[in-house]
């Protein structure tokens, strides 16, 4: 990994931060890059594809920008920037189910490749990875979303019952269920392949 591969530490963030509310579309930029995976990934798992998950992480980037002066200090970057992606994501779905009752649209869901460092070692992982995101992706929206919020979001309970408008209780129920669905399902797709 070279230099520019590198995580950002703390203090080049703070300071590409400080210049992107002076409007330094660079800066801004260089968190763009810190960050933009985190964000897909979170959109990928609640939008459930490709395209869809790459349009709204153009839109959280956006709206980040246009709301870093309300961005507070004491609250960590990521945090910031994956709560909204997440309340984004649920809108867009609320807008969809709206959409569908309204039009009767059939989604299309386009599956995202899956990316490999090494093809020898990955070969298994690839296929755990695939199998992990087909039994995410065939949970009830009910369990899904709290799962994505809980894992790719790392929101607590308490912020994953704010945004999903239920209680810490119910989070942890839904949680609990969904995970038991995913060992369920893959413990199925484990017992077909020996």
């Amino acid at each position: 990994m070279d230099a520019a591969d590198a995580p950002m530490d703390e203090t080049h963030l703070e300071t590409a931060l400080k210049q992107a509310q002076l409007g330094n579309a660079v800066a801004f930029g260089e968190v763009y890059g810190e960050f933009s995976s985190r964000v897909f990934g979170l959109c990928r798992k609640m939008l459930g594809s490709r395209a869809a998950a790459e349009d709204a992480t153009s839109e959280v980037f956006e709206r980040a920008y246009s709301a870093l002066d309300q961005y507070d200090r004491g609250r960590p970057f990521d945090r910031w920037i994956l709560t909204i992606a997440s309340r984004h994501c649920l809108n867009r779905l609320r807008r969809e189910r709206l959409e569908l009752r309204l039009f009767h649209t059939e989604p299309v869901e386009i599956p995202a490749p899956a990316a490999v460092a090494s093809p020898l070692v990955a070969l298994e992982t690839r296929e755990q990875r695939r199998a992990l995101l087909a039994a995410i992706d065939a949970l009830p929206e009910s369990y899904r979303l709290p799962l994505v919020l809980k894992y790719y979001g790392d929101l607590s309970y308490d912020e994953i019952a704010k945004e999903l408008g239920t209680t810490r209780n119910n989070v942890a129920v839904l949680l609990h269920r969904a995970k038991r669905e995913l060992r369920s399902s893959l413990g199925a797709s484990g017992k077909d392949e020996s």
